[in-house]
């Protein structure tokens, strides 16, 4: 039981990110029609703002290391533990928390900005055409980022505070032994907090109904006087913004490197299409389950039967149901159908 709860949970939490990644992939592709293969790229630039925060707060300078007293040495001290003693202590040990405020505007700015730059051109333009531009800026950001802070992984750690385990079988009745680590934990509460907020903005507020009803019929919205078209860019810009976010927070969970976006994105797009393409239950839906199935078919015993079953687990499963549903678990009709 111990070991099922495990993989559950492990599940989840992997699932968390595949759901937020393909939330965003499906705002963009439900809203404007565009197949975005830079999606993977924009949640690694999130977790690099988490990485850049961590490295702003911890410029240093080199004083006089006062344990040595035989002679002079000296020690690299960040300027906010010089200014502010514990309290410049205990910011820099949140680093990984305070980068949402620095992944939401980065991320937002960054989004606007490609969607008028360089998506508004191709809304009209093939699938595939849209495939290979945004692939191909997907690479140009990944170089870009490798550039800047090199090919190999940042540690990014949590808070100390949350650095443990959670005792969460003293907690349900079950084993002492199981327990979890408190960042996966928190890391798929935000999950599920980001994806409620997402729905409950396109639902409850007039900004997501009216986006609503732009995807599901566009030209007749142009017609009652309604900009449609600078809502689908902050839609864009949303979009972007949960995956700089998915990102950023998943900075602890694995240290970011220049490619973990396309790690990401060919497993994001499998769940968006199984899910349904432009189905925002069914990228939700999708993502937790192909979550927990990779997680199980990674467990020792599943391998020693199928070796080498949790790397293409979710492919099976993919092929399966596309077999069974060729939408999708929840996809639309007439969707990417001409």
């Amino acid at each position: 039981m111990d070991a099922i709860l495990i993989q559950v949970l492990n599940g989840l939490d992997k699932g968390g990110a595949y759901a937020l990644i393909a939330l965003g992939l499906t705002l963009t592709f439900g809203t404007l029609g565009v197949v975005n293969f830079a999606h993977g790229a924009l949640f690694m630039l999130g977790a690099f703002c988490a990485v850049s925060t961590q490295q702003l707060l911890t410029i240093s300078k080199k004083v006089k290391d006062e344990s040595i007293t035989f002679f002079d040495a000296y020690k690299e001290q960040p300027y906010l533990e010089i200014w502010w003693g514990d309290t410049g202590t205990a910011i820099i040990d949140y680093a990984v928390p305070i980068s949402i405020l620095l992944t939401i505007p980065v991320m937002l700015l960054i989004g606007v900005a490609l969607e008028r730059g360089l998506i508004k051109h191709f809304y009209k333009r093939t699938h595939a055409e849209q495939i290979l531009v945004t692939f191909g800026l997907a690479i140009v950001i990944q170089e870009i980022i490798r550039s800047f802070y090199g090919a190999n992984p940042i540690p990014t750690p949590a808070p100390d505070i949350v650095s443990g385990s959670a005792a969460i079988g003293a907690a349900l009745g079950l084993s002492d032994a199981l327990v979890y680590p408190w960042w996966r934990l928190i890391y798929l509460a935000f999950a599920g907090v980001i994806i409620f907020g997402v729905f409950a903005f396109l639902k409850y507020t007039t900004f997501g109904m009216v986006v609503r009803a732009g995807m599901a019929d566009r030209e007749t919205v142009s017609l009652l006087g309604i900009n449609v078209q600078r809502r689908f860019t902050i839609v864009f810009g949303l979009a972007t913004v949960v995956a700089g976010l998915a990102g950023a927070m998943y900075a602890p969970i694995l240290p970011p490197d220049y490619h973990m976006g396309m790690d990401f994105l060919v497993l994001s797009f499998v769940v968006v299409v199984v899910g349904g393409m432009g189905s925002l239950e069914g990228a939700v839906a999708a993502g937790f389950l192909l979550g927990i199935l990779q997680s199980f078919a990674s467990m020792n015993e599943v391998k020693t039967i199928l070796p080498g079953i949790d790397q293409i687990i979710i492919y099976l499963v993919a092929v399966v149901i596309l077999l069974v549903r060729p939408r999708g678990l929840l996809g639309r009709e007439g969707v990417m159908e001409d």
